[in-house]
């Protein structure tokens, strides 16, 4: 009896050691699988719920969204079953027959065949110690077994099915039907055939077989006469990596810029249809100007109305040496698109009116850093013109002259305030050349400040997303000032005098506009807006090298306007009517300046005669030399021919002129000097014996 009951408690013993060493870890269950699922990739939607373009986040695995069983082509899931586990749907986790056959060809010598099923598979997928490399002897397979069980008798096959499908590795990073599908033939899972599915399920026992290995085994599973067709297929199939065929790409900026979680779908603001219509505009203008012209551009299109961007393209790769950079939000010098910020603040603080008259000659600045001395974009000078012809026309010499007026730091201000947030520095750090734009901002910055121009000068941040807040309109100028501006940037006979009647700043509808070049032709801006929508372009190099023989109107001008005019092919744009304050006259001005017409003025600042100011109401002042020249005097020339002319501007009669203390005589007589070298001071006195300007300059 004893022996008995040693021999029962032995048993015991063993089968409870047993089954303590094949216990299977606890498995998720099915609805926790599927809400933990975490895809590789995020996706980004338009406004409509388009497509438009995703992101790979993750870089572990490549895993699309989870996909359904009913969204698996029925011949897909079949086939895989057959070449898998074709007992899958009888069995109860464990397929008895698979093992014993498994068992038999071991005995005889053979080739063992697989015997797991996808329940096995699945509770490995599911729990990845019970198939981890260390871990496949019998204990572990017994443990796999119990587990597979264990899963059946909580999960329906469907489900278990449905994971296998969604857990299995197709090949490479890509894990499940839906990454394998898109990824080898450029499908959704719903649309596979059944050639497709027995590729699939050929590369299952080894994901990383080549096309010849591929081919023989789809042969095989498909039992099929004829398998030439699978040698192209599988060749095809693992050839270059596919891009994802459903992934149209059209904002892969954005899409770096806004999809950072696994799994997100982001709804932007973005219309699929102008962004197409955006990129299509750009890649022609690029691929006409030619690489070694320009290689890079972006387009930003905003709604007028609601501030939503409708279009952001940050490049199109083409010829570009930087594609991954983002052209809508990199910094780039302005150019003249900073201009009519800067005349709407003049004429808001009473400095200015459209038609005011500004001296387009040459003019030197005595600055800290040196001598500043702009020029205009064609190195020529038209003499006096009003405020709307030097707007419109972009010149540079009246737009430092109207700086002068308002002061560096309050447009510095000005600008901060309208949203250019690159513009980090005091007004004195960048100095008159600010009225040139000498100042960074981006496309998306210029856009969002020229929609406030649109909207009578009131300002919100852009948005990008469906989630993003929408904030109210604060008032940065003045709605008479911003109306008067918009009307000058509008006017096509202003401008013809720099561009031409008929640029591509012309359309055949209201439209304001306004380009820029910056220093050493480096970025080219156009940007302007209707009455419905603002579109800003930038063409240029994202390495910062100078582009060749591009101008405002050749470079991003032209973009401009195919976006504009596909943007209001139904409905024309409309000028908008001038708000209360402003009064409209009929004006002239004073020796032929300029040709009569109607002029805008805010209320109380309009005159019907326009007139240089006469000399007796300018200030007296030296202008040749100018401040902290350096002449050097030429040993090949007679010293008494290298005489230097004194010139004055302003009312200067009875004025003298003193060089070093000594008496040149009045000012009137525009003396020749033959100093001597060294550091001269020139000094204008008036009758009483007052300083009323003075220089220096240097011979060497």
């Amino acid at each position: 009896m004893r022996v008995v009951l040693a021999a029962a408690a032995l048993l015991i013993g063993s089968f409870a050691s047993l089954s303590w060493v094949t216990r299977p870890p606890p498995l998720p269950g099915y609805d926790v699988v599927v809400a933990g699922w975490k895809p590789s990739e995020a996706w980004l939607y338009d406004r409509n719920g388009r497509l438009i373009d995703s992101s790979r986040v993750d870089y572990q695995a490549r895993r699309l969204g989870w996909v359904r069983l009913a969204d698996v082509a029925p011949v897909a899931r079949d086939t895989l079953i057959a070449a898998e586990d074709r007992r899958f749907r009888s069995h109860k986790g464990v397929d008895w027959w698979a093992l014993g056959g498994a068992l038999r060809d071991r005995i005889e010598g053979k080739r063992a065949r697989g015997a797991s099923t996808l329940s096995m598979q699945v509770a490995a997928y599911l729990a990845p110690d019970l198939a981890s490399p260390g871990h496949r002897g019998t204990w572990d397979k017994l443990r796999q077994m119990r587990a597979a069980r264990a899963l059946e008798a909580e999960w329906s096959k469907d489900q278990i099915l449905e994971a296998y499908l969604n857990l299995a590795g197709f090949r490479g990073e890509a894990q499940g039907i839906a990454a394998a599908s898109l990824g080898l033939f450029g499908k959704t899972p719903a649309t596979l055939t059944r050639d497709d599915a027995l590729l699939l399920a050929a590369l299952l026992p080894n994901p990383g077989a080549g096309s010849t290995e591929v081919a023989r085994r789809a042969c095989a599973l498909g039992r099929d006469k004829d398998c030439s067709r699978f040698a192209g297929a599988a060749a095809s199939m693992l050839g270059p990596a596919r891009s994802l065929a459903l992934d149209p790409g059209l904002a892969p900026h954005l899409a770096a810029r806004l999809l950072d979680t696994p799994g997100a779908r982001i709804t932007t603001t973005l219309d699929a249809r102008i962004q197409s219509v955006a990129i299509a505009a750009l890649r022609r203008q690029l691929e006409g100007l030619g690489g070694t012209r320009a290689r890079d551009g972006a387009v930003v299109v905003v709604d007028n109305a609601s501030g939503e961007v409708r279009a952001y393209v940050g490049g199109i790769g083409g010829e570009s040496t930087a594609a991954a950079v983002d052209g809508a939000s990199a910094y780039r010098q302005a150019g003249s698109t900073l201009k009519p910020f800067l005349y709407a603040q003049a004429i808001e603080k009473g400095y200015l009116t459209a038609a005011s008259i500004l001296d387009d000659s040459p003019v030197q600045l005595d600055t800290a850093s040196g001598l500043y001395v702009p020029q205009n974009y064609d190195h020529a000078f038209k003499g006096p013109v009003s405020a709307r012809i030097a707007l419109a026309g972009s010149l540079n010499v009246p737009a430092v002259r109207t700086l002068l007026l308002t002061g560096v730091d309050a447009f510095r201000d000005r600008l901060w305030d309208t949203g250019y947030r690159g513009l980090v520095e005091d007004g004195q750090y960048y100095g008159y050349s600010l009225a040139l734009g000498s100042a960074e901002v981006t496309l998306i910055e210029q856009v969002a400040a020229y929609r406030s121009l649109a909207l009578g000068g009131r300002w919100t941040p852009l948005r990008l997303t469906a989630a993003a807040p929408k904030e109210r309109l604060r008032e940065i100028v003045s709605p008479e000032a911003a109306w008067i501006v918009a009307d000058m940037l509008a006017d096509p006979n202003a401008r013809a005098g720099t561009f031409g009647v008929d640029s591509a700043l012309r359309l055949p509808f209201w439209a304001a506009a306004k380009t820029g070049t910056s220093k050493a032709m480096r970025d080219n801006w156009c940007v302007g807006f209707s009455d419905r929508f603002t579109v800003g372009v930038w063409v240029g190099n994202l390495e910062g090298d100078p582009m060749r023989a591009v101008s405002g109107t050749s470079g991003a001008a032209p973009v401009w306007r195919d976006v504009m005019m596909a943007l209001h092919a139904a409905a024309p744009g409309k000028a908008s009517p001038p708000p209360p304050g402003v009064e409209v006259r009929s004006i002239r001005f004073a020796d032929g300046i300029e040709q009569p017409r109607r002029e805008y003025f805010i209320r109380g600042t309009g005159l019907s005669e326009i007139a240089s100011a006469p000399a007796a109401a300018r200030r007296p002042r030296i202008v040749n030399p100018v401040a902290g020249s350096v002449y050097a005097l030429d040993p090949d020339i007679p010293v008494d021919r290298q005489r230097l002319a004194i010139a004055v501007a302003g009312e200067v009669a009875g004025h003298r002129l003193l060089l070093d203390r000594h008496d040149l005589g009045t000012a009137d007589t525009r003396p020749l000097i033959l100093p001597q070298r060294g550091q001269h001071r020139l000094k204008l006195v008036d009758l009483g014996g007052r300083v009323v300007d003075q220089i220096l300059f240097t011979i060497r």
